[in-house]
């Protein structure tokens, strides 16, 4: 970039130390244009390889535009160099055809980019605030072109003026859609060097002999503005991606209309005639005056209501975040941070409602000798301790199963998807991690355990699959804690 703009400004002073002489600056003019061409294209081809999607699209346009662009101003340099009393900067046939061609397929490619999802009100917002945009600068061109120019010139400037306006248009159109291809960063130069490109089109339409120096830097510079977007929107893509793609949030309301009409009322007060009357002069002066206190008035209201609206959404991310506290608080324990009975129960409902037959299993663990920490050690321990298993039965089971706290020192596991080997093999990993001591302080509590396992599937329910679990685990309490116990038939009670 800094050697674009070392270039750019030895090509500014070569077009005013050549004052006087237009052949050496028609030459110079379209010498130092190509290379910033070419890093046009360089730069916006280096943006299409790590852009996606309409993204790519868009960056794949206009690295093809940068190299029609270098196509057409080399050759037009070779031109320049073989022709003497030449004074104007306007190219020859293949120079205009690469630059109608590839002007034209980013003026497309910048209309046809999508926009995100709005409303019908906010759409007809936009359209109304860049047709404003447009109008405006049709204003410009009627006021500084028509006027100054001859009649074999009118449909040559209306035309080009149409496509400059055009091309605003559709850079207008990606700024207020909150959906624009590249970072601010990288807008800023493009959109200046269509400011610019306009300036310079308008300066001196009907000339017919040499042109001032700065005519010729004017209309030089944005070359280098529009070379400097896509080098820039490189940099930033490759320090963060999500900052150069990323769609940004729209404002809630765009300047741009009011600009456009303060640019509008400025080329009528620049083309009134010299011998205006004090009436029309002070009419004028009037009605911007007018304008002036009517667009502070609509600022300060637009103002007000984004205060209003920013506060609504402040207090609607409150609410959501309270909501998910509560919802939080509902379904999970807060001790363990495990799914609580509640929440529990509707996992396993859901899992035996779409399940194989045979595949939910249900674990029901009971640590022994809970009680007994708690009166020796005190709370403090006893909840360090259960703290301390809920972390070794989340790190026991895979990632889809539900670990649960239902009360004191009872635990449930849901195992998804889960035949009864599998659930075997679960049972005895928890055992054996709760083998290892829980550190509680200076002290180590040993957690041992007893688990029940049962398992079910579509057409059983949630408490009779519990309490099948539940007599499991007491007949492995039975059978000596510390194991584990598949249930079956024979452990369900007799009558008498």
């Amino acid at each position: 970039m800094i050697a674009a703009v070392l270039w750019a400004l030895a090509g500014v002073g070569l077009l005013f130390g050549l004052g006087g002489h237009s052949d050496g600056q028609v030459r110079v003019f379209w010498l130092f244009q190509a290379p910033l061409d070419a890093l046009l294209a360089y730069s916006s081809w280096r943006v299409f390889r790590m852009a996606t999607g309409a993204l790519r699209r868009f960056w794949r346009i206009l690295a093809i535009a940068g190299a029609l662009f270098t196509i057409g101003d080399s050759t037009q340099v070779v031109l320049a160099f073989h022709r003497h009393g030449q004074w104007s900067t306007a190219g020859g046939t293949v120079q205009g055809v690469c630059f109608a061609v590839g002007m034209g397929a980013v003026i497309v490619a910048m209309l046809l980019h999508p926009m995100p999802g709005q409303s019908r009100r906010e759409k007809m917002a936009f359209w109304l605030d860049s047709t404003t945009v447009l109008v405006g600068g049709a204003v410009v061109a009627w006021c500084f072109a028509v006027g100054n120019a001859g009649a074999e010139d009118l449909v040559g400037i209306l035309t080009t003026g149409a496509i400059i306006l055009t091309a605003g248009f559709a850079a207008v159109k990606l700024v207020l859609s909150g959906n624009a291809p590249m970072h601010r960063a990288a807008a800023i130069p493009m959109v200046v060097s269509a400011g610019v490109n306009s300036l310079g089109f308008f300066l001196a339409p009907g000339a017919d002999g040499p042109l001032p120096a700065y005519v010729y830097a004017i209309r030089f510079f944005p070359s280098l503005l529009i070379a400097l977007g896509p080098r820039i929107q490189e940099i930033v893509v490759r320090f963060d991606a999500a900052i150069g793609f990323g769609s940004r949030r729209r404002r809630r309301y765009s300047l741009l209309p009011y600009g456009s009409i303060a640019v509008a009322f400025t080329a009528v007060l620049a083309v009134l005639p010299r011998d205006t009357t004090a009436k029309v002069l002070g009419a004028v002066a009037g009605l911007g005056l007018i304008f002036a206190l009517v667009v502070l008035r609509q600022l300060a209201a637009f103002h007000d209501n984004t205060r209003l609206l920013d506060q609504l959404d402040v207090t609607l991310a409150e609410l959501r975040e309270h909501e998910a506290r509560l919802r939080h608080q509902a379904l999970f324990d807060g001790l363990t941070g495990l799914a609580n009975r509640t929440h529990f129960h509707e996992e396993v409902t859901e899992a035996l409602a779409t399940c194989a037959p045979g595949t939910t299993c249900l674990l029901l663990i009971d640590l022994d000798g809970f009680k007994a920490v708690n009166d020796t050690l005190g709370h403090a321990a006893g909840d360090a301790l259960l703290a301390g298993v809920a972390d070794r039965l989340r790190a026991s089971v895979r990632e889809n199963d539900l670990v649960a706290r239902l009360g004191g020192d009872e635990f449930a596991i849901l195992l998804r998807d889960c035949g009864d080997e599998d659930a075997v093999l679960t049972a005895k990993r928890i055992l054996e991690s709760l083998a290892d001591p829980i550190r509680y302080g200076d002290t180590a509590v040993r957690a041992n355990a007893s688990i029940g396992l049962a398992c079910g599937g579509p057409g059983d329910e949630v408490g009779s699959l519990l309490r099948a679990a539940d007599l499991a685990m007491y007949a492995a309490k039975h059978d000596g804690k510390g194991t584990w116990m598949r249930y079956h038939e024979d452990m369900q009670p007799t009558g008498r």
